[in-house]
């Protein structure tokens, strides 16, 4: 694969066709796996599946309630739980920008990073030959298998570096002087 993919928030993989990347068909993997399905679960896995930014399990039950009013918390959690445990979700805190928030994604058919604004919140999927090149060589100097990769970036994206946004952040994130 030698092509550099950006998308804006949780874009990788929803474009037939037209991305290198592909979103696992989570519904389909439930079923060979032999998960049993009830519709509030189906409910909510099409939702995660087909979800255009990535989602907050207040921002999951919200949208689920739209399709069926029954649909509980614990239903939420206990299906998120189990796409995680199952390797089929990923679970990001995308730099605590809104606090201790945790977002979940559909795991992507290659690995790929979030660079976070720390100005404006934006969320941008980056994956690239490098960030595999670069992979690969820390497997091969370590030893270690690789099997998990998270990486959250922070920084300015391009509108707020232009609005000189770059000193509030980084008087923000700055060292405090050693005494």
């Amino acid at each position: 694969m030698d092509q550099t993919v950006v998308a804006t928030d949780s874009q990788l993989g929803r474009a037939p066709g037209r991305s290198p990347i592909r979103r696992r068909p989570l519904l389909k993997q439930l079923k060979e796996r032999g998960i049993r399905m009830t519709a509030q679960r189906r409910v909510l896995v099409g939702i995660i599946q087909e979800a255009s930014r990535h989602l907050d399990a207040s921002a999951l039950l919200r949208l689920a309630r739209k399709q069926d009013p029954e649909i509980d918390r614990a239903t939420v959690y206990r299906t998120l739980d189990l796409l995680k445990r199952q390797g089929l979700i990923d679970e990001l805190d995308l730099m605590h920008l809104e606090g201790e928030k945790h977002y979940y994604e559909v795991k992507t058919s290659r690995d790929h990073c979030h660079l976070a604004c720390l100005e404006c919140g934006a969320i941008l999927e980056y994956a690239s030959p490098a960030f595999d090149r670069l992979k690969s060589k820390m497997a091969q100097q370590s030893g270690f298998t690789i099997e998990v990769i998270r990486l959250e970036i922070g920084g300015l994206c391009k509108n707020c570096r232009k609005s000189g946004a770059s000193r509030r952040v980084k008087a923000r994130f700055q060292k405090p002087p050693e005494s």
